[in-house]
């Protein structure tokens, strides 16, 4: 159902945060979206433990947005925890990080990210580049039943 598809942004800094949501909203993404400031947040949003203790985990995002330097559990110990379970282990990942770090590239690829986006700086190629992801997970591409 369309009112589920949920995208779960991952981004701690709030001025990364506020340009992706009114990037989302210029593209005309109508998802709802949950943002997580930090790993154990997300984590707890997708196994539905902590603030989330009760959610209904059989409803998964339609794509996690996934910062990779993130505060308590960075961005790659959360896509390691992803893949790690069976639940979450087919779920769409992108990796959208201001890392330019090879390494990063490679450990994302190596956990299983779907995708490696660097944000861009200037906001009409970050808004160009979250209407492409958008359209691309969330209306082309066929998610796994």
């Amino acid at each position: 159902m369309e009112s589920q598809k949920v995208i779960l942004l991952v981004e701690d800094n709030p001025d990364d945060e506020m340009l992706a949501m009114r990037a989302l909203r210029k593209s005309n993404i109508a998802n709802s979206i949950v943002v997580a400031r930090d790993g154990v947040e997300a984590l707890d949003y997708l196994f539905g433990t902590g603030s989330y203790d009760g959610r209904d985990t059989s409803v998964l995002p339609q794509i996690v947005l996934l910062d990779l330097k993130l505060p308590k559990v960075d961005g790659l110990e959360v896509l390691r925890r992803i893949r790690a379970d069976s639940r979450t282990r087919r779920l769409p990942v992108a990796v959208l990080t201001s890392s330019k770090e090879e390494r990063d590239v490679i450990s994302s690829y190596d956990l299983g990210a779907n995708s490696y986006i660097r944000k861009p700086v200037d906001f009409d190629q970050f808004a160009e580049s979250i209407k492409q992801l958008g359209m691309y997970w969330l209306v082309l591409n066929e998610p796994p039943p």
